[in-house]
Formats: C-alpha cells, sequence, structure tokens
C-alpha cells in the first residue's frame, strides 16, 4: 500500500492542514504517518486516519528517517520553516540526508508537496486535481 509521511514545523502547519484537506480524498485511501502534533492536527481537524510518531523534537523525524532505511515510505512531505532555527535542526539534517541516501521523494515547500503528490497519485492511478 502507498505510504506518505507527514511532517510540518510550527510555523507550517496552517499550510500542511490546507495541504491535507484540499486532498483528503485521495489521501484517505493511502496510509499516512506523521510527526506527534502535526498528525494530531491532521486528525482533528481533516478527520484522515493517520499513524502518529512522536513529535520532531521528541525523536519524530528519526523515526520517519527509520522508515526511509526501511524502504516504507513512498515519500515526505516536509514544510519545513527555513526562517526559524530548530531545536532538532541534528535530526532534520539526519532526515533530510536519509532521504538523499536511500532516493526517498521528499518536498519542503507546498508547491513541490503538490507535484510529489500528483506522481505518486499516477502511480496509483489517480489524477489529482490542483
Amino acid at each position: 500500500m502507498t505510504r506518505v509521511a507527514l511532517i510540518a514545523h510550527d510555523d507550517e502547519k496552517p499550510e500542511m492542514l490546507d495541504f491535507a484537506d484540499a486532498h483528503r480524498e485521495y489521501l484517505a485511501t493511502i496510509d499516512i504517518v506523521t510527526t506527534g502534533t502535526t498528525g494530531t492536527r491532521i486528525q482533528a481537524e481533516t478527520g484522515l486516519d493517520v499513524e502518529r510518531k512522536a513529535s520532531g523534537p521528541m525523536g519524530g523525524d528519526l523515526q520517519i528517517g527509520a522508515e526511509v532505511v526501511d524502504k516504507r515510505l513512498d515519500g515526505i512531505v516536509f514544510l519545513r520553516d527555513p526562517l526559524t532555527a530548530q531545536p532538532h535542526e541534528p535530526d532534520i539534517s539526519a532526515l533530510l540526508r536519509i532521504c538523499d541516501v536511500h532516493d526517498t521523494p521528499l518536498a519542503t515547500t507546498r508547491s513541490g508537496a503538490e507535484y510529489l503528490l500528483a506522481g505518486i497519485a499516477a502511480e496509483d492511478g489517480v489524477e489529482l486535481e490542483r
């Protein structure tokens, strides 16, 4: 089954919620894994079922990185706040690096996320509206 991770820094959570809501119909047909707070908000505000890991600063980014290594993810949407220093920056860098090492698609902006999800959906035989 198709499996995608959704992660968003605090300032990017509204954008993630809008993205998830815009693609709710398709996202409801695949497995979604998230970091803690992002997952809580997605579940509460869109009704989508998600598998929540720990919050990013508590190891959630690393847990998702482990899924990349185990080849359990088809892609990651990680809406990052590039203008705010993050206390767990080494974990974020490790996740980005492990995606490169394992050639796992990763989008860090809304426009990139749209293309990533459209590509994954196309492999499932679904055409997304944008």
